[in-house]
């Protein structure tokens, strides 16, 4: 039998409700990945039986939803601002800050939700969306334009923070680029580029990449949106 080695403060009785609940099954989470998150698990580290756990999730799938709601609310407000562009570029860094702050709860927010209907997701996780297609209406988009923006928007950014959180170094030991990303294992005649362009991969700024993608990408949308708003 394998034994446990989480270790939390035991919630007096009375005092387990759902926010406690929460913040121990994300610190579950950062700690030991999803893989490794069960309700039994949950209810050990609380020091409650697991029929407790039960009475503030039905399931996992529920208590990990509640757990996506969670981290993105640690999402700071943005002001309102006319710039809208301005305003996505901010979401975008925003986001990325809390998602590198919960590296294991990602996938959580990138695929948890697929087979989901929107109507029936966590109303947590829809609010950043709901943002965003406030801020591109209230800019002029018509609102099927402004969702069109919101997916490519939402594409682009949680594609950037998975590719991001990949960027792990092989060996940090190494001085040469091309060993410590490990890429010497790849054959030259098959990956030329790959191996060539070491120094620039192991060169990465996650924050200035997506500054300078989200600067391609708005600059796309804002002249779609033009286009669109001309006679």
């Amino acid at each position: 039998m394998m034994e446990h080695t989480d270790t939390a403060p035991a919630p007096g009785p009375g005092r387990l409700n759902r926010a406690i609940v929460l913040r121990a099954a994300l610190d579950l989470v950062d700690k030991h990945g999803l893989e490794a998150f069960s309700m039994r698990r949950l209810a050990h580290v609380l020091g409650r039986d697991p029929m407790a756990v039960y009475r503030h999730a039905e399931n996992r799938r529920e208590m990990l939803a509640g757990v996506a709601e969670l981290v993105l609310d640690e999402v700071d407000a943005i002001p309102e601002d006319p710039d809208w562009q301005g305003q996505l570029r901010r979401m975008a860094h925003e986001l990325r800050r809390v998602c590198l702050r919960h590296p294991n709860a990602v996938p959580l927010l990138v695929t948890g939700p697929l087979s989901t209907p929107l109507g029936l997701r966590p109303p947590g996780t829809l609010r950043p969306l709901e943002k965003i297609l406030a801020i591109l209406i209230r800019a002029g988009f018509v609102p099927a334009d402004a969702l069109h923006v919101s997916r490519a928007f939402y594409g682009f950014l949680y594609g950037h923070i998975l590719g991001e959180l990949q960027e792990l170094i092989a060996d940090p030991e190494e001085n040469e680029a091309l060993l410590r990303l490990g890429l010497q294992r790849l054959p030259l005649r098959d990956f030329p580029h790959l191996r060539s362009l070491a120094p620039e991969l192991l060169d990465y700024d996650g924050a200035k990449e997506l500054d300078q993608g989200i600067t391609i990408l708005l600059a796309g949308l804002a002249q779609h949106h033009t286009r669109r708003a001309a006679p």
